[in-house]
């Protein structure tokens, strides 16, 4: 789980937009992934999500893919909750 942003719902979207947007922001992400060895850093104390999940922050260079993500308007900074995309 990517720790500092929030992308639109692909699995269960609440409209058409958060869909096709979350489709976008996968494709991106897997571009980034594939362009070159990535670290992957805890951030501050909490290792985990609520449902066990590993919660890291993606970066390449000191840069964060999921900043990248968000400069591109394919993610949002994660603020602690959800906001809805539609």
């Amino acid at each position: 789980r990517i720790a500092d942003i929030d992308t639109p719902e692909i699995g269960q979207p609440r409209c058409d937009y958060e869909y096709q947007l979350g489709m976008r922001a996968t494709h991106r992400l897997v571009e980034l992934l594939n362009g070159g060895p990535f670290e992957l850093r805890t951030i501050g104390s909490r290792d985990e999500d609520q449902y066990g999940r590993k919660l890291r922050v993606v970066t390449r260079g000191g840069r964060s893919l999921g900043d990248q993500l968000v400069s591109e308007g394919l993610a949002r900074t994660w603020t602690g909750r959800r906001e809805p995309w539609c």
